[in-house]
């Protein structure tokens, strides 16, 4: 594993990791529609075997274990160790169903043996997502197929951009990153993403940007308790050490941010990736 993927190991497993398994089930609200995009855009269906990259505290492991049925498989990977102990706990009524802890950019797949990789946002993280594509290939069988999503232009996904603006304005700027380097929007280009997944031996290569809208049951102040604690402004609000009264003004202002958007449903721009393997 390169030095880049060891940084993205202790991040999301000594930071990130743990806050994900105390707000699984908001995340997993929030962000459900994403996934069912991965899904119904693969074609899984009952006794097929599928690799899941990224499985995070594992309810992509979960539906796709309920798709393929004991007569499939499922081999769910990740990098963070911390997830993939809740992962193991969420599946373990599905014995066809495997956590592994490991990179998905470089493990040693024996020969092809998935009909379909599926990623929800864990495809973005790769220190060289060329050369993990590539080896990702190595794990499909001939005429399998290949679905992950991932975020698309920065602006066009307010969920991110509304808290750093109101933290930074709060607490001042963090350290600035770098967009294109491992992380959320590494791969919001969808013509370099393509080209990409091309090079690396996929056929019938597809991207598309789909406007979408993210909720959840408590509307704009419950998105905002849980930005405060997933996205920029919980990556502001540490960098700062943050007291309880700035953390009260930052979660007010999301939620007065939030409610603007009809119905409260936060709009976002998602990109669908899809290929196939000859």
């Amino acid at each position: 594993m390169s030095q880049a993927n060891h940084d993205q190991e202790d991040f999301w497993t000594n930071n990130a990791g743990p806050t994900w398994v105390a707000y699984e089930a908001p995340l997993d609200a929030f962000l459900a529609p994403v996934l069912d995009g991965v899904l119904g855009r693969a074609g899984v269906q009952n006794g097929h075997g599928v690799l899941d990259i990224g499985c995070g505290t594992g309810g992509s492991a979960l539906l796709a274990g309920d798709a393929v049925g004991p007569d499939g498989h499922v081999m769910a990977v990740d990098i963070s160790a911390t997830m993939v102990a809740r992962a193991k706990e969420r599946t373990a009524a599905q014995p066809w169903v495997r956590i592994e802890l490991t990179d998905a950019a470089d493990h040693p797949f024996q020969m092809p043996q998935f009909d379909h990789v599926i990623s929800r946002f864990g495809v973005m993280f790769f220190a060289d997502t060329a050369a993990a594509f590539e080896n990702i290939g190595r794990a499909i069988k001939p005429g399998g197929t290949l679905s992950f999503a991932t975020w698309g232009q920065i602006p066009a996904n307010p969920w991110f951009t509304l808290p750093a603006q109101i933290a930074k304005a709060e607490l001042g700027a963090p350290p600035k990153s770098d967009p294109d380097a491992p992380g959320p929007f590494a791969l919001r280009d969808i013509d370099r993403t393509c080209a990409m997944l091309a090079r690396a031996g996929f056929n019938d290569v597809m991207g598309v940007a789909e406007n979408m809208a993210f909720t959840l049951p408590g509307g704009a102040h419950e998105i905002a308790a849980l930005s405060m604690h997933v996205g920029p402004a919980a990556g502001t609000i540490k960098h700062f050490d943050a007291d309880a009264p700035a953390k009260s003004r930052i979660q007010s202002a999301m939620t007065d941010a939030f409610a603007q958007f009809d119905g409260h449903a936060i709009p976002a721009e998602i990109n669908f990736f899809t290929a196939t393997k000859s």
